[in-house]
């Protein structure tokens, strides 16, 4: 496979210009706010599993809006005390899927929170939660479109309320310690952890391999496989749309958020992805506010680090958390 973007030395260079509004800040705090409204305990109920070293329960705590969310939150078995946890946000198209998915972090002995996506979860992971909002505008198949006209009445507004909310709900789990809590994902979920690390600026830290939703107007243009281009297909018709398009998009956009974000934050790229082009994730991680290392998979595509990623992943969330 060849390179899909720039050579490595030229990527580790590459800066690009914010786009962030003028309002930013302020449409993300009146989110919040609006969110924080119906906040409540997250309901933990036991779920049965033939694991015997793992406990596993199932989760719904009130997202954006108050609407439901559901989660599974694994937990060693033999735990004293509480936990440092993670919170985890799943790629494009997928879900919780199964707990026997997910033992690593637990099986580490932490705390592990894995957020269901609204209205996601039939792309090889399979999710339980729906997203009861409908697109006011016609879309193109997929997430991406689904309220593209609007920053208000965007999907993605929503999406990454939900993982702020993942992050108030763990902390308000018995078995957790709230002081020391990390956001984490691959892909999707990597952009997510970015834009939680600056919401919630009091995290111990973030992990956002191969980020997508970054840096939107160079991803567009470039990204050769996966959910990009339901945004450039949507625009190759809906052509008087496109300014309208990247301002909505410039509200989600990991490009943005990373200035505001300082908490310590572990990303990576890799050379010959296709789906998230490598420099829209240097672009975030150079624009990255708080302390922050890179990991290039020089010969890899958006599988990333694979086992490797996983490892590093670990030496990461021991540095940070124990």
């Amino acid at each position: 496979m060849p390179l899909s973007d720039l050579p490595p030395d030229e990527l580790r260079a590459f800066h690009a210009p914010g786009t962030a509004p003028d309002d930013f800040d302020d449409f993300w705090a009146t989110t919040l706010a609006e969110s924080a409204r119906f906040d409540a305990a997250p309901k933990v109920t036991p779920h049965p599993t033939p694991l015997t070293t793992v406990d596993v329960f199932d989760v719904e705590y009130p997202g954006f809006g108050g609407h439901p969310i559901r989660a599974w939150l694994l937990l060693p078995r033999a735990r004293t005390g509480r936990l440092p946890c993670v919170v985890e946000f799943p790629g494009y198209g997928g879900g919780r899927s199964r707990p026997l998915e997910s033992l690593i972090y637990a099986s580490a002995g932490y705390a592990h929170l894995l957020m269901d996506l609204r209205g996601q979860g039939s792309t090889g992971r399979t999710g339980d939660t729906p997203d009861p909002v409908p697109s006011p505008n016609p879309q193109f198949p997929g997430m991406m479109t689904k309220g593209v006209l609007d920053p208000h009445d965007y999907y993605y507004r929503r999406l990454i309320t939900d993982a702020v909310r993942a992050v108030a709900a763990a902390r308000r789990i018995d078995d957790v310690d709230p002081h020391r809590v990390v956001a984490m994902g691959a892909s999707q979920g990597g952009g997510l952890a970015v834009a939680v690390g600056a919401l919630v600026p009091d995290l111990a830290g973030i992990v956002a391999d191969v980020p997508y939703l970054s840096h939107f107007r160079r991803a567009v243009h470039i990204a050769c496989d996966g959910p990009y281009l339901e945004l450039s297909r949507y625009l190759r018709v809906h052509r008087d749309q496109v300014d309208r398009v990247f301002r909505t998009l410039s509200y989600v956009d990991a490009l943005n958020f990373a200035p505001r974000a300082t908490v310590p934050a572990a990303f990576s790229a890799a050379a010959m992805d296709t789906v998230t082009p490598p420099s829209t994730c240097y672009a975030v991680y150079n624009a990255y506010a708080g302390p922050k290392d890179m990991r290039l998979w020089e010969f890899n595509g958006h599988e990333g680090g694979e086992v490797a990623g996983h490892e590093r992943r670990l030496e990461f969330l021991t540095g940070v958390i124990g």
